[in-house]
């Protein structure tokens, strides 16, 4: 029997913190329960969720002192049969249980391919419907933390899903093991479905991973998602572009310093470009890239926003100048993932008329 319950403000107990918890735990987040997880181990995933303080991650076994305050229990270990005592120490104490236990698909057939799956920004309901069918239909779904972690609780009964943590600075899976992870289920003859957040093909590695299948011999399909570059500003209501503001859009990665000897990215054209600067996985080097854009003639008090969790129950905004962006976001707390928009367009505020003009 298939119910829905609103979970909004209810303290909910999660028994289990692998890859068979990942769906159920970030479901129960978008419906804005209060998660507690009890488990001596987690998957990177969760982990970070709760290094973030996104959930309360009780890191031992379970004890009936758990039960005390939950109005909902899932069993998701993994394992059938401590799944079904966790079930039946949550009956003993009149509480509903919800289980995830299944048995993992065998495949073996000879029709093994891979999916590359676009999540978007992180909200479930922003995956394509050509994505959320892939995750639905796959054997195998290959996931990090940025992914919509919520569409895992719709995978098939029996599919693997398998978290290959992307944390920064934290727990990550080196890329070519991703990639092996890939080929070998897919040869075993298994629909595999690599699923990431954003656009997998816009800074998300997704070229590697389709050539690295391509070279194996495994037959590739690629479903596009919803950037974060785009959709994290937008859902702060910041649009790129405006047609009294701008005429464009840059989009660059933070990852590597200016002045680092790997970095390719021209800072000073940037500067004088005139178009809004999008700069994704910069919360680290975001001091940096201000100062270099300044050095090479941005105006300091260009405005600046940084967004946080875009799409997310934890989404947060943080509006300042392009001098004390960095500044700023550190000051509130904010860690990956994070957007920064810097340009006109960044003090945009639907409450007020824009007070930039070319025409």
């Amino acid at each position: 029997m298939l119910v829905d319950l609103d979970v909004t403000g209810r303290r909910v107990l999660v028994v289990g913190a692998g890859a068979a918890a990942l769906g159920r735990i970030a479901a129960l987040r978008d419906g804005r329960a209060v998660v507690t997880v009890v488990a001596a181990e987690a998957v990177a995933a969760i982990a970070d969720l709760a290094e973030r303080e996104l959930l309360v991650w009780r890191q031992r076994a379970l004890e009936d002192t758990d039960f005390d305050d939950a109005w909902l229990v899932v069993a998701a270990t993994g394992d059938g049969s401590i799944d079904q005592d966790v079930r039946a120490r949550a009956d003993a104490q009149n509480l509903l249980c919800v289980s995830t236990s299944a048995s993992p698909t065998a495949g073996g057939g000879s029709n093994g391919r891979v999916v590359l799956v676009g999540g978007g920004p992180g909200d479930p309901g922003l995956i394509t419907v050509a994505g959320l069918a892939a995750v639905r239909s796959a054997d195998v779904v290959i996931t990090d933390r940025l992914a919509p972690l919520a569409v895992l609780a719709d995978v098939k009964p029996g599919a693997q899903v398998i978290d290959v943590a992307k944390i920064p600075g934290g727990r990550t899976t080196p890329q070519e093991e991703i990639n092996r992870l890939l080929i070998e289920h897919a040869t075993a003859g298994r629909l595999v479905v690599r699923l990431k957040g954003g656009d997998n093909f816009v800074f998300g590695r997704g070229g590697e991973e389709w050539r690295a299948c391509a070279l194996a011999g495994v037959p590739v399909q690629v479903i596009p998602g919803v950037s974060s570059a785009i959709a994290a500003p937008a859902l702060a209501g910041i649009p790129l572009t405006h047609r009294t503001a701008n005429q464009g859009f840059t989009v660059i990665t933070g990852h590597v310093r200016p002045g680092d000897d790997r970095s390719t990215i021209d800072y000073a054209a940037l500067a004088r470009a005139g178009t809004a600067l999008v700069v994704m996985m910069g919360v680290g080097t975001l001091g940096a890239i201000a100062w270099e854009l300044i050095r090479h003639g941005m105006d300091p008090e260009t405005p600046a926003a940084t967004v946080a969790d875009g799409s997310m129950p934890s989404q947060r905004v943080v509006r300042s100048t392009l001098l004390n962006i960095d500044e700023a976001t550190h000051a509130a707390g904010i860690r990956p993932p994070a957007v920064t928009v810097i340009g006109s367009v960044a003090a945009f505020d639907a409450e007020k008329p824009p007070r930039w003009s070319w025409e």
